[in-house]
């Protein structure tokens, strides 16, 4: 009995051995790979963190982080930093494919990277930060802004963008100083916008290495020495297999709606479905549809940096616009136009590439707005100076014929039905008659003939 335990202990200790994760995680090492291709914002940033999760899980031995970006949001950019700082997984930064770039926001996350490098033909640099979101600036409204200067000497309303563009040098120098790469360009792109190539870059020391591909990539990062998370690590990474990591379904409908112009015409379209939907109970599909876009709508809102203010300017030329569209006053629609287009153009506080609101937005949903508001009020009037059409009004004037007629009442036969009647003049059955009143269901009626002969006197 005692051999049989010793020999059902031992083949649980081979099969752990053998079926650990440990032992198949040796056994499939891999490099894994995310393309962030477009701006930087929230969806570039989840797609990062999963794909950083996944590398994790699976014990990859790095994580390849292909760039091919204009730029960004600052926020979305500290925290694809943040994470890579963070990575228990070495993240290699690639500028690919040919003709690609990381401008701007890309530079700062290269700069982060364990291992920075990039293909021919790609170039990376104009890290100047954008200026503060406002009202977006009209072609050619800009001309003589930099030869406006203050009591400095320097431009006037320069003071925040010495901040945050000071802010932005000591954030590149500190990565800069991390990775061992080169601070003093790093500053230079920052405040000079400065760009350089690939083969410029590799002698500035900004990079570590060009490739022509991945393989070329992971031959030349092998056997070099990164810090990650504090500890020193050695890459082995010549021969591996790539595996490149698709964005899910999430990430590309969050890549769509965080456009802040999709943002803002997914409420137009939620405000107005659910406006129809109150006015013409039981239709249901623009209430539901309306529903689905304003949460949309305000959900990619909430991801994205927006002035609270202008969000509010929105919404107050919208609940303006309606009103006027129920009650005509010329004032309430232009002041809901005017509120409309200054929240729309504050909405956004900080911009950045491809995160911009652009007035082939904001211009064409104001009009489209006011003329919502001007059709409904234009059929509201209408309806307003139309003749009723039901009830006791909408008998007056009908014409009749008398029935039955005996003392000053009888019957009379109006719209298809039998009505009680008096006159106060002799009729006969018979006779055409016209209603002139109506209480408690009985008409009053005249001759047709005695009303125009009246209106003829």
């Amino acid at each position: 009995m005692t051999f049989a335990r010793v020999a059902l202990l031992a083949a649980a200790f081979v099969a752990a051995a053998v079926f650990s994760p440990f032992s198949s995680a040796g056994s499939e090492r891999v490099a894994l790979s995310v393309a962030i291709d477009g701006a930087i914002g929230p969806a570039s940033t989840r797609q990062f963190e999963e794909a950083l999760d996944v590398a994790a899980t699976r014990g990859a031995e790095v994580l390849i982080l292909q760039l091919d970006t204009p730029g960004g949001l600052v926020t979305s950019m500290r925290d694809m930093i943040a994470d890579i700082l963070a990575s228990p997984v070495p993240v290699i930064g690639y500028v690919a494919p040919a003709g690609g770039h990381a401008a701007s926001a890309g530079t700062y996350i290269l700069y982060a990277t364990h291992v920075a490098a990039m293909a021919p033909g790609t170039n990376l640099g104009a890290a100047t930060p954008v200026e503060m979101g406002g009202l977006p600036s009209l072609p050619g409204g800009d001309k003589d802004k930099g030869d406006q200067k203050d009591a400095t000497g320097r431009p006037a309303g320069d003071a925040m963008m010495a901040k945050v563009t000071n802010d932005a040098v000591a954030l590149i120098r500190s990565l800069a100083e991390l990775r061992g790469r080169n601070g003093d360009w790093g500053e230079k792109a920052v405040r000079e916008a400065a760009s350089l190539s690939a083969n410029a870059a590799l002698q500035a020391h900004v990079i570590d290495f060009v490739a022509h591909d991945t393989s070329e990539l992971l031959q030349l990062a092998d056997g070099r020495t990164v810090d990650v998370a504090g500890r020193k690590v050695v890459l082995a990474t010549k021969g591996l297999p790539v595996e490149t990591l698709e964005p899910g379904w999430f990430i590309r409908l969050l890549a769509v709606i965080t456009d802040p112009n999709v943002a803002v015409i997914l409420m137009l379209v939620g405000v107005y479905g659910i406006i129809f939907e109150f006015t013409s109970p039981g239709a249901v599909a623009p209430g539901v549809i309306g529903a689905i876009c304003l949460v949309l709508g305000l959900f990619a809102l909430n991801l994205l940096p927006i002035n609270y203010a202008g969000l509010a300017l929105m919404l107050l030329g919208i609940a303006f616009l309606v009103i006027e569209a129920f009650n005509p006053t010329v004032v309430l629609g232009l002041g809901g136009v005017a509120a409309f287009l200054f929240g729309a153009a504050m909405l956004l506080r900080v911009e950045g590439p491809g995160f911009a609101m652009s007035w082939a937005v904001i211009g064409p949903a104001a009009a489209l707005t006011l003329g919502l508001a001007l059709l409904t009020g234009t059929y509201l009037w209408a309806a307003r100076r139309s003749p009723p059409r039901v009830g006791g009004e909408a008998m007056r004037g009908l014409p009749a014929e008398i029935l039955d007629w005996q003392g000053g009442e009888g019957h009379v036969l109006a719209q298809g039905e039998r009505w009680r009647a008096k006159a106060d003049e002799p009729v006969a059955p018979g006779d055409s008659v016209e209603v002139t009143d109506i209480s408690d269901l009985v008409l009053t009626v005249r001759r047709r003939d005695a009303g125009r002969n009246g209106a003829r006197q």
